[in-house]
């Protein structure tokens, strides 16, 4: 049998329970595999909780959760030619990650794993690489820009800001004060957010030079704070305001990152020029307490859930 974690009405991650089944088999173009971690994602408690989320990824009762994972390839369908069994790969399977396998299409959201880089890292990476990359692309940051990251600590925010940094960026985080001296270690000012985050920031810019860029991962506050710091609307991206409360700015997101631009970033981090911390790990059956954990907020990186 396989486990899978399913939730059978929404409200609360105490809803969530583990379920066997059969495994799964691959088709056609397809490959299975037995997973080994998985990343866990905001978008995925704010399935559990109902809500938009549930409409835009077309979610019907009882759902499966977790978005991104890592493991090897166990057995393969018809026609695949790119995989064989044994291969150490990464991916995402959106509302069915949190599994002990899943069925992925060879040409799908799967990437082969660095022999370095360990499965809990891998299993982290999909969303938050493929989202850091393509936002700080958006911005098109060079030595000449000085950008605001909010949630710097946060799966994306860590990303994003050591891209930014990459890039010839200077970078200031907004972040707890718990993870300021690790955010200055990757060469990041670290601010606290809150109220007075504006001042903070200004206190922060080095010899006097103006923010002129900014990344939200947090939500309007980060948008409003850099406006009235002078940063134009066509240099602000949000992946965390919708609607009214984005204020214009652009929404780049994750979705338009190919496999070759997720390979990168996880050589990268492979190699140790990026760092992805991972804040804690628990054991599938503990995967309501582990949304728990994510969703209380203060991570430091990404939260995991090991099959094994």
């Amino acid at each position: 049998m396989s486990r899978v974690v399913q939730f059978d009405e929404y409200g609360s991650t105490e809803n969530l329970k583990i379920v066997n089944v059969q495994p799964p088999w691959p088709g056609e173009g397809e490959v299975r595999v037995r997973v080994m971690a998985v990343g866990l994602n905001a978008v995925d408690y704010k399935a559990i909780a109902g809500g938009p989320t549930v409409s835009a990824f077309g979610l019907t009762l009882p759902s499966g959760i977790g978005y991104d994972f890592s493991g090897f390839v166990d057995e393969v369908g018809p026609g695949v030619t790119r995989y064989t069994p044994g291969d150490a790969v990464f991916g995402s399977k959106p509302f069915e990650a949190a599994a002990d396998f899943v069925i992925v299409p060879e040409d799908g959201q799967l990437v082969p794993k660095p022999a370095s880089l360990t499965f809990e890292v891998a299993g982290a990476l999909a969303v938050v690489g493929r989202t850091a990359m393509m936002s700080v692309a958006s911005l098109s940051l060079d030595e000449s820009d000085t950008v605001l990251v909010s949630a710097a600590a946060g799966g994306v925010g860590v990303l994003a800001c050591q891209l930014a940094v990459r890039a010839g960026a200077t970078v200031i985080g907004t972040a707890s004060t718990d993870n300021h001296d690790f955010l200055s270690d990757l060469g990041i000012i670290p601010v606290e957010y809150g109220d007075g985050l504006a001042e903070r920031i200004r206190e922060a810019l080095p010899d006097g030079q103006p923010l002129t860029a900014a990344l939200d991962n947090h939500g309007v506050e980060t948008i409003d704070v850099a406006i009235e710091l002078g940063v134009p609307l066509g240099r602000i991206n949000t992946i965390a305001a919708y609607g009214p409360a984005a204020r214009g700015v652009s929404r780049v997101g994750g979705r338009g990152a190919t496999n070759e631009l997720l390979a990168e970033v996880a050589e990268l981090i492979a190699s140790g020029e990026l760092v992805l911390p991972i804040d804690s790990i628990f054991p599938i059956e503990r995967a309501a307490e582990a949304y728990r954990r994510l969703a209380a907020g203060h991570v430091r990186g990404k939260v995991i859930l090991v099959t094994a």
